[in-house]
């Protein structure tokens, strides 16, 4: 190690699932990763940043099956291909210093090495496992974590399961677990802490099934053919397998290993705060010194989704806007921890505010002046003005101090703030100093000379405190100052560009965008890129006899009336007839996909024979069929022709 680092630095992304269709949510989490990993590198640590992609499971399987080819083509083909995760990391300029897949045989060897540890240690046993899976996040759940009966994670819907499997013993470690998260900083947001240990620890923490027997894509278990590993098993070793743990790829585990921190979707926190410890705990290995889970990135108050036909196509945003302006506008608009709402307006509002009329202004409106007043270089001879010039002086010189402290806690936004302050400032001291009034007097000339080192001076800290977000950015204000020192000993010191700076003109960094023309020309874009994915078809139920399907009767109701029920988001009340002299009430959760009135005198279906039963204190006599694909629910409509109480048969 160098005498002049800091020491050694690991932090990571979660490793991906490598999804067809890639979108700006996909690089938020990558970017902020990066931008942390490039300051600790500015600071003078011995930076480790490892990225990559989650390839095992039985959604890509399944998947792979429906494209006509192998998952490992598949796999390959999202990866590596065109426009594929490396293509996008390369495009958002992600310094990764690592990338594993989880299909690399050295992981693969090291993960089976793992998992018998395990098992001989007594952690890993085996059973039979029953109960509800999700599939696409890959995720066991009980009857009593479901929400609506669904997945609590992504709201789909989840399938029985039953097979022999492998089973950890989670529960084993609950109070362990417990007492990491109540009373040490391991997880943040400390939002996350109750979420975990009233949602998941409190209730009970079940052992956690861990082999699959239904399908093949996977980790096999070497000791017994037939099952594979878990997926999150494999994706949470990769953080130890990625230096050389139980391998001989690499030999960095004993410079790296804890990790300083892991930056996670909110999604998967509990994997790795509750799953990811007890692991290490049954090996006796150390744990990761903090997990940090940063909130969603959604679209127009939704979770950026394929199947909402919301996605926003990373390459799209970077061809109009530059690189640079994304990886800005992601970690300066939203507080890390918490969700962020994307919108293009949004984007275009703060490059326009920030970056156009704020840095490049005073980027430009600085370095012209100096050229058109002093030609080539600044004159040596220069007049201070305490009175005018000590607040900004006194704010650039202790900006380092007050970006670093919100920078070690993560808070991106916060630190981007402290320098767009200055940058503001900056740009009223011109105003209070009027540079072109000063240029006509030659007696003024030392003083103009001055106040324009000042903000060449303020310029030459702020675009290196501006590195880590904004690379290419950065190192084009300095080639226009002159190449000054810019590494981080020199960004708390005020005076270090020389007297004569001699800056050199160039482009508007950030030309100022139209927003109506930008916006019509984004929609017409992505109108065909964001088309929403066809939802997956609804898992078969099990095949019933004759006799069974006629005990169901379905009658022709016509909506009579119809009013949304009090106190519930999701239930309308029907009064139907249903052919009969009485009125026939049905309560159906339907409300967020019609209104009240344009049901009035439909005709539809009901089950008229089912029990009676209390839905929000009210009487519910039947249910309407509606017919039911990913998200969306239709009712069933017919013809008005046909009378009421006409039996479908």
């Amino acid at each position: 190690m160098c005498e002049k680092c800091k020491g050694n630095f690991y932090i990571t992304t979660p490793i991906y699932y490598p999804s067809a269709k890639l979108h700006i949510g996909h690089s938020y989490c990558t970017v902020a990763t990066d931008a942390m990993a490039r300051y600790k590198r500015m600071q003078g640590y011995n930076v480790m940043f490892l990225t990559g992609t989650d390839e095992h499971g039985q959604k890509i399987e399944d998947k792979a099956k429906e494209a006509g080819i192998t998952p490992k083509q598949f796999v390959d083909n999202i990866v590596t291909g065109d426009r594929g995760v490396l293509d996008l990391w390369k495009l958002m300029n992600i310094s990764y210093d690592r990338f594993i897949r989880t299909t690399d045989d050295y992981h693969v060897a090291a993960i089976q090495k793992i998992f018998k540890k395990m098992y001989e240690n007594g952690d890993i046993y085996k059973g039979t496992y029953k109960g509800k899976y999700c599939k696409p996040c890959e995720s066991f759940w009980t009857e009593s974590q479901l929400k609506d009966g669904k997945c609590p994670d992504c709201g789909r819907e989840v399938q029985d399961a039953e097979e022999e499997a492998y089973f950890f013993r989670l529960s084993k470690y609950a109070d362990r677990i417990q007492d990491l998260l109540e009373n040490t900083d391991y997880l943040e947001p400390r939002s996350r802490v109750n979420e975990m240990v009233n949602n998941f620890i409190k209730p009970g923490l079940e052992d956690l099934c861990v082999s699959r027997t239904s399908f093949t894509w996977g980790v096999p278990v070497d000791f017994d053919p037939g099952h594979v590993v878990y997926v999150w098993i494999d994706a949470l070793f990769n953080y130890m397998t990625a230096l050389g743990f139980e391998n001989d790829k690499y030999d960095d585990l004993k410079d790296f290993w804890p990790a300083d921190v892991h930056f996670v979707g909110k999604e998967i926190v509990r994997f790795h705060s509750i799953i990811w410890p007890a692991m290490l705990m049954s090996l006796d290995l150390p744990l990761p010194k903090k997990v940090f889970g940063h909130g969603w990135l959604n679209f127009n108050g939704e979770k950026m989704s394929k199947s909402r036909g919301n996605v926003v196509d990373p390459y799209v945003l970077a061809e109009h806007f530059g690189v640079d302006a994304l990886r800005f506008f992601l970690l300066r608009t939203f507080p890390f921890g918490s969700d962020g709402n994307f919108t293009n307006e949004m984007l275009i509002s703060t490059i326009n505010t920030d970056l156009a009329n704020d840095l490049g202004n005073l980027v430009s409106r600085t370095v012209a002046m100096a050229q058109k007043y002093f030609g080539e270089h600044l004159p040596a001879e220069q007049l201070e003005n305490p009175e005018l010039d000590n607040e900004l002086v006194n704010m650039v010189s202790t900006l380092r101090d007050r970006y670093e402290e919100q920078m070690e806690h993560f808070a991106f936004q916060n630190a981007l703030n402290e320098v767009f302050k200055v940058i503001s400032r900056a740009n009223k001291y011109i105003d209070e100093n009027a540079p072109w009034v000063l240029a006509k007097s030659e007696e003024n000339k030392p003083r103009l000379a001055r106040v324009l080192y000042n903000l060449l001076e303020t310029i030459r800290i702020c675009a290196g405190l501006l590195t880590p977000f904004m690379p290419a950015t950065a190192e084009e204000i300095n080639n226009r100052l002159g190449k000054p020192a810019a590494d981080w000993d020199h960004l708390n010191v005020f005076g270090v560009l020389p007297q004569d700076a001699a800056p050199v003109v160039g482009p508007a960094l950030f030309p100022r965008i139209d927003m109506e023309k930008e916006l019509a020309a984004l929609e017409e874009l992505t109108a065909k890129e964001a088309e929403p994915e066809e939802d997956p078809l609804p898992e078969p139920l099990p095949q019933i006899n004759f006799d069974e399907f006629e005990k169901v009767e379905m009658t022709v109701v016509k909506v009579l009336a119809c009013e949304n029920v009090k106190k519930s988001k999701k239930l309308l009340k029907f009064t139907l007839n249903d052919g009969t002299k009485e009125p026939r009430q049905i309560l159906s959760g339907i409300a967020q996909y019609y209104t009240p009135e344009e049901l009035v005198g439909k005709t539809l279906v009901a089950v008229t024979n089912l029990a009676p039963r209390k839905m929000m204190g009210q009487e519910s006599c039947g249910m309407l069929l509606s017919a039911e694909r990913g998200d969306k629910l239709n009712l069933v409509m017919l013809d008005d022709s046909i009378q009421a109480g006409s039996r479908l048969v």
